[in-house]
């Protein structure tokens, strides 16, 4: 029987042929996009599903989905699917993640074109009969200051496009390595430099708790007088209103928005603001992209139905159908030993090792490597995945090493992964009980048995008398739960760790409480998505 797959959302007619042309059924219902009670209904006939933005695929749907087997998103963002919900019915979700990359760092292009030269304005004074040539005097790109905030895929599509232009390109971005800078003959800076230096300042990074308000009201104080600011990436990236008042002030040239806060966006302190271009998230609006993507998701559901063939899932690894019964719980934890590494390093990763000891070597190492650098990925860009991340790595000029060595130790098996930086070294270690539960079992060299949960909290010390005490004892004062508790030291008197696992997350409050007490060398907050 052919498979079936049904497409919720308008995707281009080429998507159709491509399903037709390998023998897939397929059933084009844009409709059912915005019907979630018949969607519900209709899920349970099929074996795949083709989507955009408009569809929610809800616990309810896919529950419906007996069939189902794989979901195609034609796009980057998956916030309308609920990945918790179909990992557990054993759904594989797939996006496209660069389908768009060109048309949305064009359209930041052409958004820097418009401010510098007030042309929505001047067109609106021109149709009104106004002849107002004196009025709007813009300014030239050429031999002008860009600071490129994320030069990631599209950030460094901008960093090219902008070089072209013959703009100076300046790049704040924490992963960027060195070599990826000189091969696009841009300068890396720090985010101060940035902001005080740049004539025009465009962002292209994801909404993460790293980069949320990242031009907040204190970042925009620091601008260089006459800065116009571009915004194709995220809503949330920008204070709005804190940008709105600078430009009121007269401190910000310009500012040109794709995206917002909140959308539909029907208000937003920057409307009606002179020299403020605003567009309605069409970064990735050209026929091109659609086209692209739409071509992309039914070649992915295709070849996952018709031959197994997994590409750009977000929850699920490369791996054969025999190998998951055996992998999977290593596969969680490479993820997470990736995720505990990534989250502690602040600075560009030059190299990542990976050493596999004892009975895991012997298994598809290239999945765990693509899980380990996943999670060490994902803490600066939440859309990668295990096929992407190690392009993503390649990108940035990050070296991955893979060392296998027979039993060395108590472990019948465990995964070691250890990053270079510039300045530093750091390593974590784990292993698979018989319970299939992964856990830590040394970080920096330091010994330890600890199970991986939701939230932890990590702190290195000097051993020393009373730190249990300390951490209990915040712990509780603030209504923190410990379900687990684990120390460990290089020597008496040496540098101690401990790690937390905490029925809810540390806040910043909570943090900064324990840092003030003087004892800690180190206070991290951990989340790791043990859902994954």
């Amino acid at each position: 029987m052919k498979p079936k797959v049904l497409v919720s959302d308008n995707l281009s007619p080429s998507a159709l042929k491509v399903f037709r042309d390998r023998g897939i059924q397929v059933d084009f219902e844009p409709e059912l996009g915005k019907d979630k009670k018949n969607l519900a209904e209709r899920i349970g006939d099929y074996d795949g599903l083709a989507i955009r933005s408009a569809t929610k695929v809800t616990p309810n749907i896919l529950k419906r989905a007996n069939k189902l087997k794989v979901i195609g998103r034609a796009g980057i963002g998956i916030d309308n699917i609920d990945k918790v919900a179909a990992s557990k019915k054993g759904v594989i979700v797939m996006n496209t993640p660069l389908g768009n990359m060109i048309t949305t760092a064009e359209h930041a292009i052409a958004m820097m074109f418009a401010v510098a030269r007030q042309i929505p304005a001047a067109n609106n004074s021109t149709h009104a009969g106004k002849w107002e040539k004196s009025k709007f005097m813009g300014v030239e790109l050429t031999n002008k200051i860009i600071g490129v905030i994320g030069a990631g895929n599209i950030g460094g599509v901008v960093c090219e496009r902008a070089r072209a232009l013959k703009m100076k390109v300046v790049a704040y971005d924490p992963y960027l390595s060195e070599e990826k800078a000189k091969n696009l003959s841009i300068k890396k800076v720090e985010l101060e430099e940035l902001l005080e230096g740049s004539d025009f300042i465009t962002l292209h990074v994801p909404l993460t708790d790293q980069t949320r308000n990242i031009l907040n009201k204190e970042n925009i104080e620091k601008l260089k007088p006459g800065v116009r600011i571009i915004n194709c990436a995220r809503g949330g990236l920008v204070d709005e209103l804190a940008l709105a008042e600078a430009i009121k002030d007269g401190r910000v040239a310009g500012a040109a928005f794709d995206v917002f806060l909140t959308e539909p966006a029907i208000e937003s302190p920057l409307f009606n603001l002179p020299n403020v271009i605003c567009t309605p998230h069409l970064g990735a609006a050209t026929k091109e992209a659609q086209e692209n993507v739409a071509i992309q998701v039914a070649e992915q559901i295709s070849d996952y139905l018709i031959n197994g063939a997994v590409v750009n899932a977000l929850n699920m690894p490369s791996i054969t159908a025999e190998e998951s019964k055996i992998m999977t719980p290593w596969l969680l934890l490479a993820g997470h030993l990736g995720t505990f590494v990534g989250q502690l390093t602040q600075e560009p990763i030059k190299a990542i090792n990976i050493l596999y000891d004892g009975s895991v070597s012997s298994m598809n190492l290239e999945a765990l490597n693509c899980s380990v650098i996943a999670g060490i990925m994902r803490t600066s860009n939440p859309d990668v995945n295990l096929v992407s991340a190690p392009i993503v790595a390649k990108d940035r000029g990050i070296k991955i090493s893979t060392t296998t060595q027979d039993k060395s130790g108590v472990f019948a098996a465990y995964i070691k992964v250890t990053v270079v930086t510039e300045t530093m070294e750091r390593s974590v270690a784990g292993t698979v009980f018989s319970d299939d539960k992964p856990r830590f079992i040394q970080i920096k060299g330091i010994n330890i048995d600890a199970e991986v949960g939701q939230h932890m909290l990590y702190t290195t010390n000097v051993d020393t008398p009373g730190i249990i005490g300390v951490l209990g004892k915040t712990m509780a004062e603030n209504g923190v739960n410990i379900a687990n508790f684990t120390l460990g030291r290089s020597k008496v008197g040496g540098e101690a760790i401990a790690l937390l696992y905490l029925d809810t997350p540390i806040t910043n409050e909570i943090r900064n409480i324990l840092l003030s007490t003087g004892v800690f060398n180190q206070v991290r907050a951990l989340e790791f998505d043990v859902n994954y």
